[in-house]
C-alpha cells in the first residue's frame, strides 16, 4: 500500500501527464510552502545566479537528484538572483529552454520552492506578473539565502 506522500506523487505525475495544470495546482497547494513535510530531516539551499543553459541544467539536475534520493525527507529552495532570475521569467530574455521551463514546473509540482530576487526584479522592471505563478518573491535574495541557512538549510553554489 501506498503512503500519502507517494500517492500525491502519484497522482502529480498523473496529472502532468494528462496535462491537468490546474489539478497539480490544487494538490501542490496541500503541502508547505517548500515541500510536502514540515519535517523533512534535510534542509537544501541552491543559488542560481546565472543564465547560462549548462549552469542551470547542472542546478536542476543536482536538486532532481537530491529529490530522488531523499524524497519527502529533504526540503529543497532554489534561490534565484541576478541574470539567474530570467530561469522563472514567464517571457524570459536570457537563453532559457522550454526544456528547462518544463524541469522548474516539475521540480515545483514536485515540492521544490523557487525564491526569486525581489531586487533583481526592480531592477529589470518587473512585476510579480513577470514570474512562474509558483515563483515566490523575496526582498533580498541573498538576505533569503542567509536567513534559510540561520534555519540550518545547507547552501549549495556553484
Amino acid at each position: 500500500m501506498k503512503t500519502p506522500d507517494k500517492l500525491r506523487r502519484h497522482f502529480l505525475q498523473l496529472a502532468g501527464l494528462l496535462g491537468l495544470g490546474a489539478a497539480t495546482k490544487a494538490a501542490h497547494a496541500i503541502h508547505t510552502e517548500t515541500h510536502f513535510d514540515e519535517k523533512a530531516k534535510h534542509h537544501l539551499v541552491y543559488q542560481c545566479n546565472k543564465a547560462d543553459p549548462q549552469y542551470i541544467d547542472s542546478i536542476l539536475f543536482s536538486c532532481g537528484e537530491m529529490l530522488r534520493k531523499y524524497g519527502d525527507d529533504i526540503e529543497l529552495v532554489i534561490a534565484v538572483i541576478g541574470p539567474g532570475l530570467h530561469l522563472l521569467a514567464k517571457r524570459p530574455g536570457r537563453p532559457i529552454s522550454p526544456m528547462q521551463q518544463e524541469r522548474v514546473r516539475s521540480l515545483n509540482a514536485y515540492g521544490v520552492a523557487f525564491h526569486a530576487c525581489g531586487n533583481t526584479m526592480k531592477s529589470l522592471h518587473w512585476t510579480e506578473n513577470d514570474l512562474v505563478d509558483f515563483a515566490k518573491v523575496v526582498p533580498i535574495g541573498v538576505d533569503d539565502i542567509m536567513q534559510l541557512q540561520q534555519k540550518g538549510f545547507a547552501y549549495m553554489s556553484w
